[in-house]
């Protein structure tokens, strides 16, 4: 069984669990659910870097980055330094994240806020409005086109922005759909977990550009966003780079600095 796989069973069983638990009613109760969402596609159509800065404690292709930044600190020091938006990985058992760290992550700062997970249904997606999130991220490599479509309608409902995630040709072919709002081309095999930038280059041509083009993984330098940018990414999504260091928010400002150079 590869990890993506593994990784969509055990979150069928938690997803199920977390519904007994906590009803739907209960969620749009919450007080975050009637916020006005911040739209992280429109930020990023206006920007000249980009970055959309993570916040991620370990995964499972390199075991724990940083298990001593606090996530509370790590918001605010990515607004601080420019980023665009913030992704919180709101996965526990591979990534090490939780939903109480995307409702902290929203307690200390104003940017936008994808909630990074392995979406397999809607409850999800209300979760995600309930606990502060202004964006979802829907993989393709583990969705049908129908699911990918009544996801992201939802979430159109809910005001909140969908980042479509793919990893081939096929993939995208089978997904581009207008309740979409950015296309992300992960560089990283899932599989394997190989990371090749020659994966957003190749399928830059087939994004149309109605759709902000985001590249993910394996982003480490100022380079690979100059070369990407030449291939129409307005979207650079950066975890493990700022993530790997003692103050991730410096990290990142000292970045962005380099890139507006």
């Amino acid at each position: 069984m590869d990890i993506l796989t593994k990784i969509v069973t055990d979150k069928r069983v938690e997803v199920n669990l977390r519904k007994q638990l906590i009803p739907i009613k209960q969620l749009e109760r919450s007080v975050l659910f009637s916020r006005d969402t911040t739209s992280l596609s429109m930020r990023l159509r206006s920007s000249t870097t980009g970055i959309i800065a993570e916040h991620k404690r370990r995964s499972p292709s390199k075991q724990v980055i940083n298990h001593n930044l606090n996530v509370f600190d790590v918001a605010k020091g990515y607004e601080d330094a420019g980023v665009c938006g913030m992704s919180v990985l709101t996965n526990g058992k591979y990534f090490g994240g939780s939903l109480d760290d995307l409702l902290l992550a929203r307690s200390n700062c104003s940017l936008p806020i994808l909630r990074k997970e392995f979406i397999i249904d809607e409850y999800q997606i209300l979760e995600a409005k309930a606990f502060g999130a202004d964006a979802i991220l829907l993989i393709a490599a583990i969705l049908s086109t129908k699911a990918i479509e009544q996801f992201s309608l939802l979430a159109k409902q809910l005001h909140l922005d969908v980042l479509l995630e793919v990893h081939n040709a096929q993939e995208l072919k089978e997904s581009i759909m207008p309740s979409i709002d950015m296309l992300g081309v992960n560089n990283r095999n899932l599989k394997t977990f190989e990371v090749s930038l020659e994966i957003s280059k190749q399928l830059s041509e087939f994004i149309p550009n109605d759709f902000v083009k985001v590249s993910e993984s394996g982003i480490s330098n100022i380079q690979a966003i100059k070369a990407l940018q030449a291939y129409g990414y307005q979207g650079f999504l950066i975890g493990e780079n700022f993530m790997k260091t003692d103050n991730a928010g410096k990290s990142a400002a000292q970045f962005i600095n380099s890139l507006t150079k």
